[in-house]
Order: C-alpha cells, then structure tokens, then sequence
C-alpha cells in the first residue's frame, strides 16, 4: 500500500507541468518574436483632435480581440498579427513636427534584434546605450512593463514618419517610440 502511495504521489508531481501547460504556447507574448512589423494600413483613416486623450484612437475601439487578450495593441502568436495598429497615417496622435529629430535608430532593426531594457520608464527608457521615450498616447499601454529587465524589438512603424514600435517579447505589447539618440 506504502508503494502504490508512492507511486501516486510521484505521478502527481510530475504531472503538474503538463497541467501547467495545458493551453499549449500563449496566443499572445510568452517570448514570441513577430517575423516582421506591421504592414502599412491601407483602410478608412481614423483620426481624432489632438487635444483629446482618449484611452483609444477610435472611439469605442477595443484591443482584445479575443477573451485573454490584452486590452492593448498586441501581437497574436499566430499568423503574426498586429492587433491596434490600424488609424493610418493621419492619425493626429502620432504627428511629429519634425520626424527622426534626433536621428534614426541604427543599432538593429527585426526580430534578429532583441534588446533587454535596462533602465528608466515610458519617458526614457535605454538599452545598448540608445535612447527612446514612449509615444504620450501610448503610455497607458506599457504599464506592465519591466523597464530594467524585459526585451523588447524594434520594428519600423510604416505609417508614422519619425515613430518606430517597441514590442515586448514577454507581455505580446507595443507601443510607439521616438528614438531619442546614443
């Protein structure tokens, strides 16, 4: 009886990690990398005043496409999909005066460049010894991030001159930053 409790007890243990997972990987985040950004946006614009900060370029506009899913612009795990990155190029939220001010971001573009965040918060941040801040719109959407220690990719945004977007490999998150410079 002592053997077959044994035996019970040990079958539980290492059951557990396949309880664990038992979703298989995350839909969104858990160290996915996207392929690639964003492609441009070529539907209706979705613009709003500048003086507005409504927690959503559209009103009404959700970013949780799917129950589970962050009520943040995101990336799903499958397909590659970039969820909240569909206002176009006239969106006000996102003008810049003066696209790449500081200059463009040389240091590694893509998913073959993952940058571990090792210090500051959405109005600075740095890693590699370069400079960003996070776009005033999207601040709200970076919340959960661990600013001296997440990785993050840097992709093109293709329709915001002066604007790239920094995706959070753990969280599934972007957001869109201004390179600051090194």
């Amino acid at each position: 009886m002592k053997n077959l409790a044994v035996l019970f007890a040990a079958f539980l243990i290492f059951s557990l990690p396949a309880f664990a997972q038992r979703g298989g990987k995350p839909e969104v985040g858990g160290g996915h990398i996207p392929s690639h950004g964003p492609a441009p946006y070529h539907g209706p614009q979705h613009t709003a005043p500048p003086a507005t900060h409504e927690p959503y370029a559209t009103p009404g506009a959700r970013y949780a496409d799917k129950p589970g899913h962050p009520e943040a612009p995101h990336v799903n795990v499958k397909g590659n999909k970039w969820i909240g990155h569909d206002t176009g190029p006239d969106d006000s939220h996102y003008h810049l005066d003066h696209p790449w001010e500081h200059g463009r971001f040389m240091g590694g573009i893509g998913k073959q460049h993952v940058w571990r965040l090792a210090g500051g918060g959405p109005n600075r941040f740095w890693f590699g010894g370069f400079y960003f801040f996070v776009a005033p719109y999207d601040v709200d959407f970076c919340n959960g991030w661990l600013w001296d220690s997440d990785q993050i990719v840097i992709y093109e945004d293709p329709d915001h001159p002066g604007w790239y977007l920094a995706y959070n490999t753990r969280l599934g998150t972007y957001v869109h930053v201004e390179y600051l410079g090194s």
